[in-house]
């Protein structure tokens, strides 16, 4: 991500500062002066106040840190920064370090490391760099090699991880389409958003849908069919945006590519390699639709098995697990934990309840969904929403709505982060105006979409 990009979006992101201080300091001072204190100048409820104030302090530390992406002064990303709010919910007492363990979901933790398993295995089969090499040959219109490559992507993300699919096409992607004399950049883009959309077809196609789907426990088959039309709604819309945004220039303005470093060394395929993860993700899939074992003993059993390799090293296939997203999750799960431990949110719902806005309703908890993925990324928002998620649409409603929200900006998901950083090491330059132009008629028209297919699907 280049400099300037980057000080926009702090710039942008900064200015929401007011509003969660102001926030912090509305509950600081309910803390305060809680019925209990009121009531009662008792060393227990002083102590109980002031612990109160200290999980909110951390919690929204916590919070403005996965806003801004890091924290002033400090070499933090998201990742550390929850990591040191876990640690200091421990060391305030805040929580045991008992009730820490208890405060992590361990299941939806096993579930996303099987399936890094997997998709290490497809990667270093050489999967997707021969889809891609094969995807950019074909002897198709700009328009149209950008429909297969939306709708292949897509598919690879409903099954595999969205991440991993664009960390491994973007480089290979962004230097065939330059071999092609395309412009790298409405592709690279498709990519992203195709990433996205049709990562949400699934309850395995990224973390917050995998967290949704084992804390609600929702049928895998269910989610599925209910999210097919709003993603296959998503993707067309997705390819008529930029085809529309693009009009007819497919080729580099002036004419001009800029000048690449040297070529990317695809893996080569290992058929073998390859089939042992087609098999596995299909047995995956199976076991999800048909046979009643919880989700994550089946995914890390097979995990289990593809580790058994004679060719491939364990090393190898662990070094390309995301161990930093595990240790976000990890870090989130004890931060929400201790200020559900408070009471401040279920005050908050209350509150907000009584003045009209009733958060566990669909319509509230949609655009709820959609600021706070913007404002601190789509897991850490799903996480503070999952309490609220009461209605019988909840699930779906939050996968879609966090999913799809990630196109508005590129720090909106990783998998635009993930993008963005390959093109530029290919020397193509992404910036926020040019990603917006796509990323925020593609956030509009897939929401809506969603919205309109939700209500219809509301009772009454």
């Amino acid at each position: 991500m280049n400099h300037r990009f980057a000080e926009f979006e702090l710039a942008q992101r900064s200015n929401r500062l007011g509003w969660l201080m102001h926030t912090l300091l509305m509950h600081l001072q309910l803390a305060a002066a809680s019925p209990g204190r009121a009531r009662s100048g008792s060393q227990d409820a002083a102590d109980n106040a002031r612990m109160t104030a200290t999980v909110l302090l951390i919690f929204g530390l916590v919070y403005f840190g996965m806003i801004l992406g890091g924290l002033p002064f400090l070499q933090l990303d998201r990742t550390g920064i929850a990591l040191l709010g876990a640690i200091a919910m421990i060391a305030t007492e805040a929580v045991t370090v008992e009730e820490a363990a208890r405060a992590i979901d361990l299941p939806t933790l096993l579930l996303l490391f099987a399936f890094m398993v997997v998709s290490a295995q497809m990667r270093l089969g050489g999967f997707y760099d021969w889809v891609t090499t094969r995807l950019s040959g074909l002897a198709v219109s700009p328009p149209a090699l950008l429909g297969v490559l939306i709708a292949v992507v897509a598919l690879l993300s409903a099954v595999f991880s969205n991440d991993i699919v664009c960390l491994a096409v973007a480089p290979v992607l962004a230097q065939a389409c330059m071999r092609r004399r395309l412009d790298p950049v409405p592709f690279l883009l498709g990519l992203a958003c195709a990433a996205n959309v049709g990562s949400a077809a699934t309850l395995i196609g990224n973390p917050q849908n995998m967290l949704i789907g084992q804390t609600l426990r929702l049928s895998f088959a269910g989610y599925a069919a209910e999210a097919a039309l709003p993603v296959l709604a998503g993707l067309a819309l997705t390819w008529a945006v930029i085809v529309w945004r693009i009009k007819g220039r497919w080729q580099p303005a002036g004419g001009t590519l800029p000048e690449a470093p040297p070529a990317f060394e695809a893996q080569p395929l290992d058929r073998w390699q390859t089939a042992k993860g087609m098999v596995a993700a299909l047995a995956i899939l199976l076991a999800f639709l048909f046979a009643p074992w919880p989700r994550e003993v089946v995914a890390l059993t097979v995990a289990g098995v593809l580790l058994m390799s004679r060719q491939l090293h364990s090393s190898r296939m662990l070094g390309l697990v995301d161990w930093e997203l595990l240790v976000l999750f990890m870090g989130l799960f004890v931060v929400n934990d201790a200020l559900q431990r408070t009471g401040v949110p279920a005050r908050l719902v209350a509150d907000a309840t009584a003045a009209g806005v009733h958060l566990d309703h669909p319509a509230p908890l949609f655009g709820v969904a959609f600021v706070l993925s913007n404002l601190v990324s789509n897991v850490p928002a799903v996480m503070l929403l999952l309490p609220v998620a009461q209605h019988p649409l909840s699930g779906p409603l939050l996968a879609l709505a966090s999913t799809f929200a990630g196109n508005l900006f590129i720090v909106g998901s990783i998998a635009n982060i993930i993008v963005v950083d390959a093109a530029r090491r290919s020397g193509i330059v992404i910036d926020w105006r040019q990603h917006a132009r796509i990323g925020v008629p593609v956030t509009v028209a897939t929401l809506a979409v969603t919205a309109l297919y939700l209500a219809w699907r509301m009772p009454g």
